[in-house]
């Protein structure tokens, strides 16, 4: 279905990515992967044609018309309402392929055979469309779709300008699926969901029988999708391709790392040995030399010496060869850990009878919750449940209807806001980090390099960063502000999978107490102790994930 050769692209001295080769075909659901900035969405923006290639051919043996994109960035036209955005689309539109059914039968009759099989294809296709068009009046998809994303009790006159990043999401997931395409791309379509309509969007698309490119952080997403991966290597610049899903990668990259390692290590330790026998060869002659000047033996020093060139050059010649192993880089990665933490009280927090209500609305009612000392606890709830709401009333941003929230002794507390609401937009980086610590500028310069911000983007004015510039920038404060207490809303949402595993690592190793609102159940699954779950109309404590499901709790959207 999708043929890619040769493809290369730069934008000015900076190589994304050259001569990638790979296919994909139906039925084979593809992830790509790859650290922010490599250029996973300008690849796809390629293969959509909104953008050239340097070098390379991009080949599609299907109408353009048949491949699905979501983009990153979602764009509405102004005033746009839920039931423009679903039935606009020309997809659903039974007139549209009505006129391009007879438009194709006109042209095949005037045709000349050579050019008959392209518009017998063309004419099929939009037979295909006009019957999907003529029963989409049934509605079956349809409440499918949106009763699995979410979206059912969205009233169709709802204004798209006034829904959430999630709510938009999922409209234009569900505009797309609803479209039914032959071949599916989708960048980052797991943005703003939580985990119902993730779970929900995993059945989807494993049962999906067309091509499939999507780009995911979610971890466990691309486990239960993706039966291929291609990684985008910001080093080589290259696309390689791995059979299996995210974990089979992970797996086959270490053990190409741990070959890689080993291989340059036994390499090194050859060169030691051959330079520790020329120089004992130099030494020995030079030593001949200097204690006598007898024929024989200053002949036998001479032929030392000329071994020890021959190693010598043995040695360049190793070192210039093609089998030379340079040292594995290690790439540059998010560089976190938690110094040491002044300890709390034994409980450090207690909610008693908390609610909080918006009019008739009630969110929560009836909370009792305890959080201890060096607790990981994760929150979870479907979008707009009042996850945010909780956090901000036991951080005291927010006023509860009832009940009480007590912090317990020495309970220092960090607040990692899902808005990154806390930084000032037009401070830099910069700034910022020497506001929070006593720095002298190379020290925060040198911090922030830590934080993958290098060079004079140090400067760049808050309200300039990308939303995972913000989130790492705001992770880096919360080291310096020495807290025992971290209270993290999405922490991880704008990160890629290797910041993502060096933030988990640096809360690995954080010795005090975390309540995390996170969606990523990788995430979940290596880092919860115990999981706090919105469920009939409260929050409740449970063991994990899968005790919530079986206590009821709320973990996401109905399936309807």
């Amino acid at each position: 279905m999708l043929h890619v050769s040769g493809l290369s692209k730069r934008f000015g001295e900076n190589l994304l990515f050259e001569k990638a080769h790979f296919v994909i075909n139906a039925g084979e659901r593809v992830g790509l992967i790859g650290p922010n900035g490599c250029g996973k969405t300008t690849l796809l923006r390629i293969l959509m044609g909104e953008e050239k290639p340097d070098a390379g051919a991009v080949r599609w043996a299907i109408p353009h018309e048949r491949v699905g994109y979501l983009p990153q960035a979602l764009q509405w036209a102004p005033g746009a309402r839920v039931r423009d955005v679903l039935s606009g689309s020309t997809h659903l539109d039974e007139a549209h392929w009505a006129r391009e059914v007879e438009r194709l039968a006109l042209e095949m009759a005037k045709a000349p055979a050579s050019a008959r099989q392209a518009l017998e294809e063309a004419y099929a296709m939009a037979l295909d469309r006009l019957g999907f068009a003529a029963t989409f009046a049934s509605e079956h998809l349809l409440e499918r779709v949106l009763a699995g994303l979410g979206l059912a009790d969205v009233a169709p006159e709802t204004p798209v300008a006034i829904l959430s990043g999630g709510q938009k999401t999922r409209l234009s997931l569900a505009k797309l699926l609803l479209s039914e395409p032959a071949f599916l791309i989708l960048d980052e379509p797991t943005n703003h969901l939580d985990i119902g309509a993730l779970e929900w969007l995993e059945g989807y698309l494993a049962s999906y029988d067309g091509g499939m490119l999507l780009v995911s952080h979610d971890r466990a997403f691309l486990d239960y999708v993706v039966m291929r991966i291609l990684e985008m290597d910001p080093q080589t610049h290259a696309v390689r391709e791995y059979a299996g899903n995210y974990s089979a990668y992970a797996q086959a990259r270490e053990r190409e790392r741990e070959k890689a390692w080993e291989a340059y290590q036994d390499q090194q330790e050859r060169l030691a040995r051959l330079e520790e026998a020329a120089r004992r060869l130099k030494a020995q002659a030079s030593g001949i030399e200097q204690e006598t000047i007898h024929y024989h033996y200053r002949k036998v020093a001479k032929k030392l010496a000329r071994k020890a060139v021959v190693q010598q050059k043995r040695l360049q010649r190793l070192i210039e060869s093609e089998e030379h192993l340079e040292k594995p880089v290690q790439g540059w990665h998010l560089a976190i850990a938690f110094d040491q933490v002044p300890p709390s009280g034994q409980d450090v927090l207690i909610v008693e009878g908390l609610a909080k209500r918006f009019g008739e609305r009630t969110l929560f009612e009836g909370v009792h919750l305890t959080l201890r000392q060096g607790e990981r606890i994760v929150l979870i709830g479907p979008n707009g449940c009042g996850k945010t709401t909780l956090l901000r009333i036991l951080m005291g941003l927010e006023p509860p209807s009832e009940g009480l929230v007590r912090w317990g002794a020495n309970a220092r507390v960090g607040y990692l806001a899902q808005d990154q609401a806390s930084l000032v937009q037009g401070d830099t980086p910069l700034e910022v980090v020497r506001q929070v610590a006593a720095m002298t500028e190379t020290e925060a310069r040198t911090f922030l390099h830590r934080l993958l911000f290098s060079g004079d983007e140090v400067f760049t004015p808050i309200a300039r960063l990308s939303f995972g510039e913000r989130a790492r920038l705001n992770v880096g404060l919360l080291m310096l502000r020495g807290c025992n207490v971290l209270l993290l809303d999405e922490p991880i949402n704008y990160l890629d999978i290797p910041s993502r595993e060096r933030f988990e690592c640096a809360l690995a190793s954080f010795e005090g107490t975390v309540l995390a609102v996170v969606h990523d159940r990788y995430f979940i699954q290596r880092f919860g102790c115990a999981v706090w779950a919105f469920a009939h109309g409260t929050v409740r404590r449970f063991a994990d994930l899968a005790d919530a499901r079986r206590g009821g709790a709320m973990v996401g959207t109905d399936e309807g």
